[in-house]
């Protein structure tokens, strides 16, 4: 079995997010995939399977599936482009988020998702706890929560007491606030599905476009996700949709002996 590893949403080595992808010529069990995604450890790995004009696709963390991962699509769209020679413009993936388009525009990526509206809650005394920090508002989707700070340097200095946001019940934690020189910046906490804090997170960003794009009163915006790797990527609000542009780098290739 092939394996890639990319560092996606950067065009820099050892910065983004790094995601193991895994070309398949049918589909092997789920508990195979999970091993394999533990033994990656890397916070997400992506299996895929073309099927006619399309590519199923399946995302593991290092401790369980999850239903959609954006710096994962869009690590595959990279593998599929530049080293399975997909000659056409725009290819479509058919996932347990629905169908997900990635448009190849030179060495820029274009991930087409699903929007996620959120609802204003009382901030929780756990997460004020687990943060530590002073807090503006706390949202909630269907299994994150969007927490707003006061600025960017606030963002900065976090150091999460991730104890404390396993007993949240929302699986993962996304805080933002204003960019200095950008449009919004973010960070991303999900221990409870085996990511302390992701580097660079396409799928929250399904909820921060909406969030921003309205706060803003702008639908083109840009972003960086403040990990210790950095992320940065272009963003477009279509109402119940939302594009997220980034670039992606090859880091390893390889073959599982298994």
């Amino acid at each position: 079995m092939k394996i890639y590893q990319v560092d996606a949403f950067t065009n820099k080595i050892f910065k983004g997010n790094p995601a193991a992808v895994c070309p398949l010529e049918k589909w092997i069990s789920d508990d195979l995939m999970q091993h394999i995604a533990e033994e990656n450890n890397v916070s997400e790995t992506a299996f895929f399977v073309k099927k006619d004009n399309q590519y199923e696709l399946r995302w593991f963390t290092p401790t369980c599936e999850v239903d959609l991962c954006g710096h994962a699509t869009l690590a595959t769209a990279h593998i599929i482009f530049t080293e399975l020679n997909y000659k056409k413009p725009v290819l479509e993936f058919n996932s347990k988020s629905g169908i997900l388009t990635v448009k190849k525009n030179e060495d820029w990526y274009t991930l087409n998702f699903p929007s996620e509206e959120i609802k204003e809650i009382e901030t929780p005394e756990i997460l004020k706890d687990a943060l530590n920090v002073p807090i503006l508002k706390t949202y909630k989707g269907i299994r994150k929560l969007l927490v707003l700070l006061e600025n960017e340097d606030t963002l900065k200095m976090i150091t999460p007491n991730f104890s404390k946001i396993m007993e949240l019940d929302s699986q993962e934690i996304i805080v933002t606030s204003k960019a200095n020189n950008l449009d919004f910046v973010s960070r991303f906490f999900a221990p409870k599905i085996g990511i302390n804090e992701d580097p660079v997170t396409g799928s929250a960003h399904t909820l921060l476009i909406p969030f921003w794009a309205k706060k803003l009163n702008k639908n083109n915006l840009e972003a960086m996700q403040l990990s210790k790797r950095t992320g940065y990527l272009i963003c477009k609000y279509l109402n119940k949709r939302v594009e997220i542009s980034g670039q992606a780098i090859t880091f390893l290739k390889g073959e599982l002996t298994i």
